[in-house]
């Protein structure tokens, strides 16, 4: 889960740590969530490209650049990739990521 908020995602995307880690997660096929500014990570962490997204909406010509298709959308999932815009999609977002989670544990089960 990548945080949102304009600080926490900034100082986390200039950390070659953190965006390593994200990175592995992605190069994984880990499940991933991000909302508000957290899809900066995952342009950062080279994982946009070829997604369709959503963000904060001023983070839409990063995304594009990066690659990714940028929805204004409440809650968009590619593949092991979750995104949100805001706040107010919290439980649209929550509820995505959560049955991300379940088919994920599900299929590792089986």
């Amino acid at each position: 889960m990548l945080p949102g908020g304009v600080a926490n995602p900034d100082y986390l995307r200039v950390s070659k740590p953190a965006v390593d880690f994200v990175r592995s997660f992605f190069a994984a096929g880990k499940p991933v969530g991000a909302i508000c500014h957290g899809p900066w990570m995952v342009a950062e962490a080279d994982a946009a490209r070829g997604r369709k997204m959503t963000s904060w909406p001023s983070l839409r010509t990063d995304l594009v650049n990066a690659g990714a298709t940028w929805v204004d959308e409440q809650v968009v999932r590619d593949g092991t990739l979750v995104t949100s815009r805001k706040p107010a999609d919290l439980d649209a977002f929550n509820h995505e990521l959560i049955s991300m989670f379940a088919e994920s544990s599900h299929r590792k089960a089986a």
